[in-house]
């Protein structure tokens, strides 16, 4: 999911409002619901600790006061040491295979052998040792309804809607973008401002505290700088090193995503609307162009446990097979269901799809390919999107529904995020939410996991929730694999944590949290576990 871009716009443009002031089986049971006030006092009176936020979605609402899975109590009480190996499909941007909590967790095909360029397994892929990569050596594309337009079909029912939505979003990128140029305009003359007084270019944020001056000019710089500390940067580089990514994404959404003349599926050579033209990608499933979602997704599920190093992930038995078919814009359709059949013809047991889009002109390509899984007893996992929209009303793809009405299967999670803090802002403001359309909630926001080259970051959107939720459904398939893909949703959903509050969304509504998904609860690994136990004896 798209949520980064989203967050960093939202935070840097009130920085730009302070800049303008001044010048982003068990018996135990069923957990139940603390019944404190939580909407006047949160049981969490105090901030969470740097350890705390590194994994607060292990945590336990009764034992720690954060919301999170309960995962640390369900390994330390319910999980057996004998257990399966279970193969989860991470169908994303890519994932760094190598990293060093990851390489030992991945995929390997060991009817194909590595680099001979030959499909020596004969399921349809040349040396997919590891997964496959849908997209060969794409990485930019244009989102989904800028490709309506592209393709001029005024008949399309939607062809007025996309027009009208690009230029609402050009019109709101193009803002966004001239804010982060008068944000580092302001920001580099106050610097080089306050480095000429000090005589030093790289001051500290000490040096700047001890500035006293009378001087009106000098102390609205001052004043800027100290706000721009005030953000929790380290030093003003940081901050403007941050500016600049944030600018490079915005002139990429309207040079690529957002560009109607843009065609990024010429390099993979294959017809995107043809479902019968498969021999395009290749093996090699790494990230391009510095893209890091996979690998965070990846390590939510699969990151080494207790190796002394990184992060722990939500499952101790898992491969991740690695599928890349999500570029720098919107998937395709054909990508995302060829994803799947792949993923189930080669031994996945779940998939994880941490990606979606507002239109699908094959969107039941995506349907077959899902009850196709289905067939086959294998359980897929979705975010719900980071629009903050009830997707009851505004379709989201990919789902398992048309609208919101009947599942074309019953092996399908849409997953909500959820905040650290158990109040009335536990829902994530980014999050869709949906009655009918979205299935649970889990943690995703400010969640910590692996990125490419060794590397760790906190990220938040339903892309961090749905890796949370796949992972616990590969721990029940693990410790009881006689159970079906049916059986595991059932269990994720009638056994998280029953949230019996009013949350506020983004929007500024106060709803019941019960409105917000199938379930109204929050998934719990602990009681997963418990209610698996029984269910498979």
């Amino acid at each position: 999911m798209k949520s980064n871009l989203h967050n960093l716009v939202r935070k840097l443009t009130y920085l730009l409002g302070v800049i303008f002031i001044l010048s982003c089986g068990s018996t135990a049971p069923i957990l139940s619901t603390p019944i404190e006030n939580i909407d006047v006092v949160p049981l969490k009176a105090v901030e969470l600790t740097d350890d705390e936020k590194k994994e607060w979605s292990h945590l336990d609402l009764k034992t720690d006061t954060v919301p999170g899975i309960s995962l640390h109590r369900a390994y330390k009480e319910l999980v057996r040491p004998k257990s399966k190996t279970v193969i989860v499909a991470v169908i994303d941007s890519g994932i760094d295979i190598g990293h060093e909590d990851l390489k030992d967790n991945i995929w390997v095909n060991s009817d194909e052998v590595p680099s001979n360029g030959k499909d020596d397994d004969n399921n349809g892929y040349v040396d997919d040792v590891n997964g496959w990569n849908f997209l060969g050596e794409s990485n930019d594309e244009q989102l989904e309804y800028v490709r309506l337009l592209a393709s001029g079909d005024t008949t399309n029912p939607r062809f007025a809607e996309a027009e009208a939505l690009l230029a609402k979003e050009r019109e709101s990128t193009m803002r966004s973008k001239t804010q982060y140029e008068s944000i580092l305009d302001q920001l580099n003359t106050s610097d080089a401002a306050i480095a000429d007084y000090l005589k030093n270019q790289n001051y500290t944020k000490e040096d700047v505290e001890g500035i006293s001056t009378t001087d009106k000019t000098l102390s609205r710089h001052l004043n800027i700088i100290k706000q721009s500390y005030g953000f929790g940067f380290e030093s003003i580089a940081a901050m403007k090193k941050e500016l600049n990514q944030g600018l490079k994404s915005l002139n990429k959404r309207l040079d690529c995503n957002l560009n109607v003349a843009f065609d990024g599926r010429s390099v993979v050579g294959d017809n995107p609307n043809d479902l019968s033209d498969r021999d395009y990608g290749n093996w090699d499933v790494l990230p391009k162009n510095g893209r890091t979602h996979g690998t965070h997704v990846s390590g939510i599920i699969a990151a080494m446990r207790n190796n002394g190093i990184g992060m722990n992930g939500v499952a101790n038995n898992v491969k991740i097979m690695a599928i890349r078919n999500t570029p720098n814009g919107d998937e395709y359709d054909k990508d995302v269901a060829l994803a799947v059949y792949y993923a189930v013809d080669n031994g996945a047991k779940v998939i994880n799809m941490s990606f979606g889009k507002k239109f699908s002109p094959h969107s039941d390509w995506v349907r077959d390919a899902i009850a196709y899984a289905a067939q086959k007893d294998v359980l897929i996992v979705a975010g719900s999107g980071n629009d903050g929209k009830n997707t009851d009303h505004e379709n989201y793809f990919p789902n398992d529904q048309i609208g919101s009405g009947d599942e074309v299967a019953d092996n399908f999670l849409k997953v909500g995020a959820s905040e650290p803090r158990y109040g009335s802002t536990l829902v994530a403001g980014f999050s869709n939410y949906g009655e009918n359309t979205v299935d649970v909630f889990a943690p995703g926001s400010d969640i910590y996991s692996t990125y490419p080259k060794n590397k760790y970051e906190f990220a938040s959107g339903t892309s961090m929730a749905s890796p949370v939720v796949a992972g616990v459904a590969a721990l029940i398939f693990s410790q009881h694999p006689s159970l079906s893909a049916e059986q595991v949703k059932q269990i994720l959903m009638s056994s998280g944590i029953e949230i019996d509050k009013k949350v506020s969304l983004e929007n500024g509504s106060i709803v019941h949290f019960s409105q917000l998904s199938k379930s109204g609860k929050i998934v719990n690994a602990y009681n997963a576990l418990l209610m698996a136990s029984k269910l498979s004896k």
